[in-house]
C-alpha cells in the first residue's frame, strides 16, 4: 500500500514539522510528508522543511481575499496529490469552502485539552498563559478534525500533561511540545493504517483517546 501523502500547513518556527519529519523520514512506509505550505515567506518552517528535503510552497494570505487564498492553497495541495492536511501552527483562517473541500481530511494540533482554551486568538504561549491564569492542574494536547469553527472540530486524540508548581507559560510549552508531536504522529499513523477512518467523520463514535475530565481544584 502506498504511503499516506501528508501536507503540513504552518506559519511559524516549524518545530512540530521538524518532529514529524524525523518520525516519517527515512524508511517510513506508512506516511510521507510530501509538502509544506506557509502563508509567510519568511517563516522558519520553510528552511526546516528544505533541510529535510521536503518541497515547500508559499501562499501569501496578508491583504488577500480569503476565498482566493483558499483556492490557491487547494491548488497546491492537489498538485502534490495530498491525502491528509495537517495544520500545525497555521495562523491563517481558512473559509468554509476550503473546509468543505477537505472535509474529513484536515486535522489540527492544539496545545490544550479542547474545548478548553481554544478559539480565535488562542495559540502558542497565549494558551499556556490562560491555562496557568485559570489555576488548572493539568493541560495537554489535542488533535482534532478541522471544521468551520476554529478549534471546535471533534477531538481525534488527546493526551494530558500535569501542571507542576512554578510552571510558566514557557516551561509548560516545553513540556507539552513533545507530547504534541508524538500525539500527532500517532494519529497520522492511525489514519494511514486504517485504525482510524479517512475521511474522518465529524460524528465519530469513538476517538483515538477520550478527553479526560478536568482535575478538580480543592
Amino acid at each position: 500500500m502506498a504511503p499516506l501523502r501528508v501536507a503540513v500547513l504552518a506559519s511559524g518556527e516549524g518545530t512540530t514539522l521538524e518532529g514529524l519529519a524525523e518520525s516519517f523520514g527515512g524508511s517510513a512506509t506508512d506516511a510521507q510528508i510530501v509538502l509544506v505550505v506557509s502563508n509567510r515567506a519568511a517563516a522558519p518552517v520553510l528552511g526546516r522543511a528544505e533541510r529535510h528535503g521536503i518541497p515547500t510552497r508559499v501562499v501569501p494570505s496578508a491583504g488577500r481575499d480569503r476565498e482566493e487564498f483558499a483556492t490557491d492553497v487547494t491548488r497546491v495541495l492537489e498538485e502534490f496529490r495530498v491525502d491528509l492536511v495537517v495544520l500545525a501552527g497555521f495562523l491563517a483562517i481558512l473559509p468554509a469552502s476550503w473546509v468543505g473541500r477537505w472535509r474529513g481530511r484536515a486535522i489540527n494540533l492544539h496545545p490544550s485539552l479542547l474545548p478548553r482554551y481554544g478559539g480565535r486568538g488562542m495559540y502558542g504561549l497565549r494558551v499556556h498563559a490562560a491555562v496557568l491564569a485559570a489555576g488548572e492542574r493539568e493541560s495537554g494536547a489535542t488533535v482534532h478534525l478541522v471544521t468551520g469553527d476554529v478549534d471546535h472540530g471533534p477531538p481525534i486524540a488527546q493526551e494530558r500533561v500535569a501542571i507542576v508548581p512554578g510552571d510558566t507559560p514557557e516551561t509548560l510549552r516545553a513540556r507539552i511540545h513533545p507530547v504534541e508531536v508524538r500525539l500527532l504522529a500517532t494519529t497520522i499513523r492511525a489514519l494511514a493504517s486504517g485504525a482510524l477512518p479517512l475521511p474522518y467523520p465529524e460524528r465519530a463514535a469513538r476517538p483515538l483517546a477520550e478527553r479526560p475530565e478536568p482535575a478538580r481544584r480543592a
